[in-house]
């Protein structure tokens, strides 16, 4: 797991809240029984002064006080649950509140992470990732194959749509079978509407499934991040944020060459991918722009970077977007029809 320990102790002082908020509800259960029950509260009272006196005996050397105190303990616990249950309560309405009866709410099973630690991490992975801004139904269970016909052919590789795609989901499948172990980078590029950025949002709520970092920005988001920092060293949350663009397990920078390019652009993008190259951590490009358009708007270094250091991977077809579009008329037309027919 990639946590950062901001992001751990936060996760951890959440199972702090939750085990003060669960402390009181027990508390509050045991105080409303006191007052409608007195007796239970005597029989406690019996069971403390209990526990003393043998605690004394114990000291004294006395060897069967502790048969002794179980026995008249077993006795006193008894009396206290019929008690609870005469007055119409559950029997296990004293026990201790656990959001969690798993891991007590402490988020670890012994030494490992209890399944209620995991998904909190996968939330606050989400939360800070902007995936949760783009299309909910994406994922590889929704993948449609058909939206690339084995018709449409790359006109450069003579290739079909659907014969490349297939090609870029198995690349897709070993970049998140080995992501932590692999080193690997992903660049999809082709004519808008093919699935670029679909594609990279199922890989990365499936990265983000196995407990890694993963933040996605439009390329304007991220050259305005970067630029920010840039020009105010002052700004904390812009500091933070550029410290998380070079450090997350994942970055996704979605549609690169939407954003108004120039020199200084230029030379920030050079240095985001290149210190994530340095450091190992992956990253996937997409791009509306061919390879030819990439060597001169981002100079040749960003150019030799990204064909020397990450799958290139070409996607071609129609307009999804649009045939979805078509589709949907389509299907509100024949249900309009057969209702009026």
């Amino acid at each position: 797991m990639a946590l950062k320990n901001s992001q751990y102790y936060s996760i951890m002082r959440e199972y702090e809240q939750r085990q003060l908020k669960n402390h009181d509800i027990q508390t509050a259960h045991y105080n409303e029984v006191c007052e409608k029950l007195p007796e239970f509260k005597a029989l406690d009272d019996s069971i403390a002064i209990l526990s003393v006196q043998y605690g004394k005996k114990l000291l004294n050397g006395d060897e069967k006080a502790v048969s002794s105190l179980k026995e008249e303990l077993a006795i006193l616990r008894s009396s206290k649950k019929k008690l609870l249950l005469s007055a119409g309560y559950p029997e296990d309405y004293l026990d201790p509140v656990y959001t969690c009866r798993d891991c007590k709410d402490t988020g670890y099973i012994g030494s490992e992470k209890c399944h209620c630690f995991k998904k909190a991490v996968i939330d606050l992975l989400y939360d800070q990732s902007n995936i949760k801004e783009l299309s909910a139904d994406a994922s590889f269970d929704n993948f449609r194959l058909d939206f690339y016909p084995t018709s449409y052919y790359d006109k450069k590789t003579g290739r079909s749509a659907r014969a490349m795609m297939e090609d870029t989901l198995k690349v897709c499948h070993q970049f998140i079978d080995t992501f932590g172990t692999e080193f690997r980078n992903l660049f999809f590029y082709g004519s808008v509407g093919v699935g670029k950025t679909y594609l990279s949002t199922c890989i990365a709520r499936k990265i983000m499934e196995k407990e890694f970092s993963v933040l996605y920005l439009s390329a304007p988001q991220l050259f305005n991040a970067l630029a920010q920092t840039a020009f105010d060293r002052r700004d904390a949350d812009a500091k933070n944020m550029n410290e998380y663009i070079f450090s997350c397990d994942l970055l996704i920078i979605d549609d690169l060459g939407s954003e108004y390019t120039n020199q200084f652009i230029a030379s920030q993008f050079f240095t985001c991918i290149n210190e994530r190259l340095l450091h190992r951590k992956s990253t996937i490009i997409s791009t509306n722009l061919s390879l030819e358009s990439l060597a001169d708007l981002y100079t040749e270094r960003s150019f030799s970077r990204i064909t020397s250091s990450y799958s290139l991977l070409k996607i071609v077809g129609d307009d999804i977007r649009i045939k979805k579009k078509i589709k949907h008329r389509e299907d509100h037309s024949c249900y309009v029809e057969q209702n009026e027919s």
